[in-house]
Order: C-alpha cells, then structure tokens, then sequence
C-alpha cells in the first residue's frame, strides 16, 4: 500500500519584522503575577542616536580644541562631565540633582564604561568651578558645531536673519546680579536679563550671555552685536538684523552699520518729524497708513531713515455717554516707528519686522528646557551654566535637522513619524526620538541595543541610526570641497 505524502512538510518560520498583528494579546490585572530580569533596561534608547551623532560631527575633538579648562581637574575628565551635564539636559532633567534618577540608567552608565554615575554632588562641584572664561569658550564650540552641522545638512544660506531678545530670569533669595528691573509677571520682584539672539532659517540659538537685571545699555548693545560676526558660518555673507526697542542707540547702530549688516529696530526714544502729505495705504480694506523719513535723533553723528505705520483707533460710543473730541489729530491712531537701513518701501520693511514676533517663542522654549533654572547664588557659575543650557538646546536642534534630513534621503513614501518635528517644539521632538525603551544585552562578547518591534516609532529610529552610521563611514563632510571654508579649522 502506497501512502501519498506532501513534500512540503516543513512548518513555515514566522518572518521577523514589523508586522501587523504581529502582537498576541495580553491580560494584565491585580493578579497578575511579576518578577525581575537580568538584562539592563533603559527608557532612553534615543541617546543612542545622541551618541553617534558626537562621533560623527567629532564633538570630543571640537570640545577640547575651543573648550577653556577649569582649574579643578575631575577624575571623568572635563569632556566626561560636560557630555553628562549635557545629557542630563537633553534628557529633560534641567537641575543637578536630579542625577539621582538618572545614576543607573543602562545607556548612560555603558556610555561613560562605568556601572553607576558619580553622585550628583560631583557635577555639582564640577558647575561650581565654571567661570565667565568656560562660558565663552563654550560659544565657541557652539560656533563649531554649527559649521559641521550645517555642511552636513547642505545648508548654504547666503544670507540670514537674526533676531535679537531679552528676557526677564525672577530671583528668589539673596543672589548676585540680580536687579528691580522691567518684570512684568513680577512686578517689583529682583531678576536677572539676559540677552538671547537666534538664526530665523535654522530656529537655532546664535549668541547671547547672561546679564544683570537691568535694561541693556548702548556700549552693551554695541558690542553684542560687533560679535555676531564671529559666530557666523562661513557662507553667510549678508544678515538682517531686527531687535527691540530696548536696543535703539547710536552706539548700536554704528556696530551695525560697521559690521555691515542691515537692520531694523523699534523706536522707543525719539519722535522723528514725518511729512503729513506723504502717508499711503497700501491695503484699501485695512485702516493702516505708512510712511517714512530721514531723521538725526539728537547725540547721533549721522541722520538715519525711520518708517512708520499709524492705526486708526477704534472708540466705543455708548448710546448714554457723549463722545469727547479729540484734541489733537495723533490723539487718533497708534504709532509704530522703527529705524532701519533698509531700502524699500515702509509697509514692506514693517512686515519684514513683524516675522520677528517668532523669536518670543524660542526664547520661551530655551526657558522650558533649563534657562529658568539658577542653580548657584553666584553670576560666574550661572553665567556658565547659561551657555551650556543653550548648548543642550541646539543640540536638540540639530538632531532634528538630522532626523528630517534621514527622512529627505530615504525612498519610503509611507508616513513617517519623524515628518516634521523640525517645526515642532523640542518637547514634541523629546517624546518622538528620544523616549524609546530599550534592552541592552551581551552577545558574542558584544553589547548591543535592542528595541521592540511592537514600537511604532522603532523602524524610524532604526532609519535615523543607520543614516548616521552611514554618514560616519563616508569622508567628513566639513572639508574644503565643500563650496566654503569653514571659519574655524581643526
């Protein structure tokens, strides 16, 4: 008796990948029954891409090239406690103390080669030690770091926008610098003011410093802005410069016009004289004049343009109440005056301001992700803390530049979690690439990272680490082959 068999018998092996369905459901209740495990858990798998991204741009290179030591000599290693600072902030953590959480984590501890984090009060002392001298060198890895990053992004602006603000820092306690100044959440309460100018076309952080909680002078202001300049990329040849009227002076506008670049900042001090036959109004629907003149403030050594556009205040007549008659004719509208150096029309150079009104929003989320915080009653180790907050921010910045670009490059048309998150904050940005839970484990005398395949957001992270892989493998992209030298050679 013959007996007819299949030949493929063979059970077929289930395909690893992101499948749907894949997950077999779970029942989880009060009786649910639970344990430990050997392998080292992490919920920062996003600091993986963190640390190829160090590799890449050479960020240990560039940080003891431009870096300033302290005179205190840690046993990590002045790079060591600077990346841990670093990425106790990108993390999300903006105090010191808060290490504690942060001591054991896998991803950390197998970056730095040790099996638990110093305490906190060794960064604590490490951020004592820092100076107005670590603050500034940290510009200038700042002002390296962007180079790189913008090569590595083909970004070739030849011209730019920078925008300048201040911001206001409440004091509680007895600390040094802090001023009655202009606070208006806090009126009345001491406060420190700092000064913070960012790029418009990248969002990033430019150049800014700490201050005492007064209102900025002129020679301050005049020189913040001759040092804009040092910090630029290499390919930027033109800046338009718009500021507040805190920054109105003489002073400011000769660094400007020395540093050549063009400008536009509101008027808040002088009353320049502007010809009545000459008002227009572009827009017919919209009750908004403009116009223009050449005026010499009194103390300035030369005559400067000012435009200007007047609203038509609106009265509310009560059918009870007479209305009053104006006494003058400026009594009716409301006056915007701004001086500038630019060619063109009033309403055009005025709507080129008004996109500055972005910056209030970046000055708010540099203040969310650590700015607010005063970790010292002493001005030097703010000061310092100040520039490596800011640092940690365009860090995040650039990340994702990076991620949106490994997007750009890629040739799959599904929707991507990655997808614009550069116009999203960085706490949206924290939660996409960032907050990814992962496994470290031990394989053929190797560590490696492993993350679920039920993580929707695992295949985009896993394009990000192989975009960055390959970057590292392909020749630096900051070489003189480029189309513009870098500024700054190492």
């Amino acid at each position: 008796m013959v007996k007819r068999q299949k030949k493929n018998t063979r059970k077929n092996r289930i395909r690893k990948g992101f499948c749907k369905n894949q997950a077999k459901a779970r029942k989880i209740n009060a009786s649910t029954q639970f344990e430990t495990c050997r392998e080292q858990l992490s919920p920062f798998g996003g600091l993986l891409a963190l640390i190829k991204f160090f590799d890449l741009v050479n960020f240990h290179k560039i940080f003891h090239s431009a870096y300033q030591p302290t005179s205190r000599k840690p046993r990590m290693g002045h790079y060591s406690m600077m990346v841990g600072i670093l990425m106790l902030l990108f993390i999300g953590f903006n105090r010191i103390w808060h290490f504690v959480y942060v001591r054991l984590d896998a991803m950390l501890c197998g970056f730095f080669n040790v099996t638990k984090l110093p305490a906190a009060t060794t960064f604590w002392r490490y951020v004592d030690n820092l100076g107005i001298n670590q603050a500034k060198s940290l510009l200038n890895v700042m002002s390296i770091l962007r180079e790189r990053v913008w090569q590595l992004c083909d970004f070739q602006y030849y011209q730019i926008h920078v925008n300048i603000d201040t911001t206001v820092k409440t004091v509680y306690g007895d600390q040094q610098g802090a001023r009655k100044g202009h606070n208006t959440k806090h009126r009345g309460k001491e406060g420190l003011r700092p000064v913070l100018c960012f790029i418009e076309e990248t969002r990033e952080y430019l150049l800014g410093k700490l201050r005492k909680g007064t209102t900025i002078t002129g020679k301050e202001a005049a020189k913040f802005i001759a040092d804009i300049k040092n910090h630029l990329p290499g390919c930027v040849q033109y800046v338009i410069l718009r500021a507040d009227g805190e920054f109105l002076s003489w002073e400011a506008v000769r660094a400007s016009l020395e540093a050549g670049f063009k400008f536009i900042i509101a008027n808040r001090r002088c009353t320049p004289i502007f010809d009545p036959d000459d008002w227009y109004r572009p827009y017919k629907r919209k009750p908004v004049e403009y116009n223009s003149c050449i005026y010499q403030p009194m103390g300035w050594e030369r005559p400067c343009r000012f435009v200007v556009m007047r609203i038509l205040k609106t009265v509310k007549q009560s059918s009870n109440q007479q209305q009053q008659c104006v006494l003058f004719e400026d009594d009716k509208y409301t006056y915007r005056i701004f001086c500038t150096n630019m060619a063109g029309k009033a309403h055009q150079v005025i709507a080129d301001y008004d996109k500055r009104a972005d910056v209030e929003n970046l000055v708010g989320e540099a203040k969310r992700e650590g700015l607010d915080m005063i970790p010292s009653a002493k001005f030097k180790n703010n000061y310092a803390f100040f520039q490596i907050v800011m640092l940690a921010y365009n860090i995040w910045r650039y990340m994702k530049m990076i991620a949106q670009k490994s997007v750009s490059e890629s040739c799959s048309t599904k929707s991507s979690v990655l997808k614009g998150i550069v116009t999203n904050t960085v706490r949206i940005a924290r939660l996409k690439l960032l907050f990814i839970a992962a496994k470290v484990v031990s394989h053929s005398g190797r560590d490696k990272i492993k993350f679920s395949i039920h993580d929707s957001r695992t295949p985009e992270m896993l394009r990000l680490l192989k975009f960055l892989d390959k970057s590292r493998n392909n020749p630096r992209p900051w070489r003189k082959d480029f189309g513009w030298s870098p500024r700054y050679a190492i």
